[in-house]
C-alpha cells in the first residue's frame, strides 16, 4: 500500500536484538486488568460502532472451508460459521465474512478497553476511529499453510501489521520501525497499544487482557497469515508448551498456532505462514495521515484518556511545567481539534479526513 503505518520515536536507533528478560510491568498492568479495569468500555462500543460492508456475504458458502495445513493435518471445516472463534464475542463493532479463500475483518480500529493511558514517550498522535471496512479491511488466508521460508519480525515486518486482534485492533511488530522495543521504550499505554502516524491506533504486545472476554480455548488474535494466536495457556486450557522462534508451536491437533507471552517477542516473532511480503505483509488497509506529524513531546505522561460524549474524545497528560489537554471531534469528513497547553494557551485546528 501507497500509506506506510509509520511513527517516529525519539530514542536512538539500535538494530533487531534478542530480549530474554522478563518485563514484570505488562505482567502487573494485565493482572489489574483482568481484576475489572476495563477502560471506556460501553461508551466506546456505542461510540465506535464500525460500518459494516454490504455487499459481501457474511457466510460461508457450501464446499469453503477454512483449515490449517501443517504436515498432513488440518483443522476442523469452518464451513458453518459466519465468524470465527474470539471474533463472535466483539460481534457488534467487528464483522467478518469469507470473500474468496480470504476471511475479511472490518472494524473502525477502536476497542471498547481505555487507550493511550501510561505512555511517557509520545509523539502527539492520538487516536481515532479508521476506515477498515470493504476493500480496506483486514484480510488472512482460510487456508492458511506453513512456509518453507518463514520471516522472522526480528529482521523484518517493521512496516504495517503482521496480525489482527479479535476486537478488530490492527498488531504491530514488538519493534518498531527503528527496531526498537516499542514496549521498554515507553511508547504503549496499560493495553500494549498506542496511535501511529495517521493517528490509527493499534497494538505491539500481545492483547492478554481479551483473554477473560474471549473465554478459555478461543484465540485473541490471528496473524496475517492465518494461523490463530492464543493466549497463556493451550487451547484445551492446558498450560503453555514450549514456543519456537516464533512464539507458536504445532497444537496436539498437529496444527500450528502462536501465542501471547509476556516476554518478547509478546504476539507472533514473525509469519511462519504463505504470506506476500516485503517490508510488510500486503495486501492490508491503508491509513492515511489527516495532519502533520506530531512532534516528541518530551517528558510528556498520558494520564488519561476518555469519551465524553458520541464521537468526541478528551486526552490528557503532565508535564513537569503542569498539565495539558487534547480534545477533539471526529465527524465523517472532518476532525476539530481543541489543544491546551500546560500554561493554559489554546489552539483549535480542524483538518479534512
Amino acid at each position: 500500500m501507497s500509506d506506510r503505518h509509520d511513527h517516529d520515536h525519539a530514542h536512538p536507533h539500535s538494530p533487531p536484538r534478542d530480549h530474554v528478560h522478563p518485563h514484570e510491568p505488562v505482567l502487573d498492568r494485565r493482572a489489574v486488568l483482568r481484576a475489572g479495569g476495563l477502560g471506556l468500555g460501553a461508551i466506546l462500543l456505542a461510540a465506535c460502532t464500525s460500518a459494516r460492508s454490504t455487499s459481501p456475504s457474511a457466510s460461508v458458502t457450501a464446499g469453503q472451508s477454512a483449515t490449517s495445513i501443517a504436515g498432513t493435518s488440518t483443522a476442523d471445516t469452518m464451513t458453518a460459521l459466519t465468524t470465527l472463534p474470539g471474533f463472535d464475542r466483539f460481534a457488534t463493532t467487528v464483522h467478518t465474512f469469507v470473500q474468496g479463500d480470504h476471511w475479511l475483518v472490518e472494524s473502525n480500529g477502536m476497542p471498547a478497553h481505555g487507550m493511550m493511558v501510561g505512555i511517557t514517550s509520545w509523539q502527539q498522535q492520538v487516536p481515532v476511529p479508521q476506515p477498515y471496512t470493504g476493500a480496506n479491511a483486514w484480510r488472512f488466508p482460510a487456508a492458511p499453510v506453513l512456509a518453507e521460508t518463514p520471516i522472522s519480525a526480528r529482521t523484518g515486518l517493521f512496516r504495517g501489521a503482521i496480525a489482527i486482534a479479535v476486537d478488530g485492533v490492527p498488531i504491530f511488530n514488538a519493534l518498531n520501525n527503528r527496531g526498537d522495543d516499542a514496549y521498554l521504550a515507553g511508547e504503549l499505554d496499560q493495553w500494549g497499544g498506542h496511535s501511529g502516524r495517521a493517528d490509527d491506533y493499534h497494538y505491539h504486545v500481545a492483547p492478554l487482557h481479551l483473554e477473560e472476554q474471549v473465554g478459555a480455548g478461543n484465540p485473541i488474535a490471528y496473524a496475517l497469515d492465518g494461523f490463530a494466536i492464543y493466549g497463556s495457556t493451550e487451547p484445551d486450557d492446558t498450560p503453555l508448551a514450549a514456543l519456537d522462534e516464533y512464539n507458536g508451536h504445532l497444537g496436539t491437533d498437529g496444527v500450528y498456532h502462536y501465542h501471547g507471552t509476556t516476554t518478547y517477542p509478546y504476539i507472533n516473532g514473525g509469519l511462519r505462514g504463505v504470506v506476500t511480503a516485503g517490508d510488510q505483509v500486503e495486501p492490508q488497509p491503508t491509513t492515511r495521515p489527516f495532519r502533520p506529524a506530531g512532534e516528541p513531546l518530551q517528558g510528556a505522561t498520558i494520564t488519561a484518556f476518555e469519551s465524553p460524549a458520541p464521537d468526541t474524545y478528551l486526552l490528557q497528560y503532565s508535564l513537569p511545567a503542569g498539565s495539558g489537554s487534547v480534545r477533539y471531534t471526529v465527524s465523517d469528513t472532518t476532525i476539530d481539534f481543541t489543544f491546551t497547553d500546560p500554561s493554559g494557551v489554546v489552539t483549535k485546528e480542524t483538518y479534512t479526513r
